[in-house]
């Protein structure tokens, strides 16, 4: 609903997940609602580029992290940089005075982010996948929340899995290592693909990529079953966010 590629805050599409409006209160209602609705099955959460972003800040709250079993995120939206500097100092006015407008300058759909010319013909037929400019307090919005993780990589305790591509010219790539290397969580994992680009999921090798995270998931679920951390069923629910 609403308008395509508009996002007034991406903190609203945090609270999509956790209920943030009223979190103190109801402590992630909607999650809690997915659990109560699949007793016994472990949750983890997924999210791709804005979305792994978004992922990674809703699983930074204590209480939506003690639902989880992990989160995976697939080139996620780290260290955003700017088209130009001055448009860093110019996005905060100009998101208040006209957010919906679309910034052609910071246009990334030339760049290429994937090498199956098929599976990007699919992904652009969908409707639902936006293919204008950027507008401007979406672009705002991403660069607010890519600097607010970037300065509490040291707080994260999550257990997850960031994925990334080395040749990805969307999200950055050291922008993950950075995460790795900073997190406080005693479970983290990284994988680089080597040449892949930003849309591993849509990569020629992506039944490859997707079985790498299948494994993850796995190899968390058979930890916490011999540590006896928690009592789940094998069955696993994932709850994906995504935004190229």
């Amino acid at each position: 609903d609403g308008l395509h590629g508009y996002v007034p805050s991406l903190d609203h599409v945090v609270a999509d997940t956790s209920n943030l409006c009223s979190i103190l209160f109801l402590k992630g209602a909607f999650l809690e609602k997915i659990k109560s609705e699949n007793p016994g099955v472990p949750l983890f959460l997924f999210g791709h580029s804005t979305g792994g972003a978004v992922v990674l800040k809703a699983a930074s709250y204590p209480y939506i992290e003690e639902m989880l079993e992990g989160i995976v995120m697939t080139a996620p939206a780290l260290h955003v940089k700017p088209a130009h500097p001055v448009i860093a100092v110019l996005a905060p006015l100009f998101s208040l005075v006209v957010p919906k407008f679309q910034f052609k300058g910071a246009n990334k759909r030339g760049i290429p982010v994937s090498r199956d010319p098929a599976a990007m013909l699919a992904k652009y037929s969908d409707p639902l996948v936006y293919t204008g400019p950027i507008r401007v307090r979406t672009g705002h919005e991403i660069l607010c929340i890519s600097s607010y993780l970037m300065r509490n990589f040291k707080f994260v305790t999550v257990p997850f899995f960031v994925l990334h591509g080395t040749a990805d010219k969307v999200t950055d790539p050291l922008a993950s290592q950075d995460l790795y290397n900073e997190a406080a969580s005693k479970v983290k994992d990284i994988k680089l693909y080597e040449g892949f680009l930003h849309d591993l999921l849509f990569e020629p090798e992506r039944e490859e990529i997707g079985q790498d995270i299948i494994n993850w998931m796995e190899k968390r679920l058979d930890s916490i079953a011999e540590s006896g951390d928690r009592s789940r069923r094998i069955d696993t629910g994932v709850l994906s966010f995504s935004r190229s």
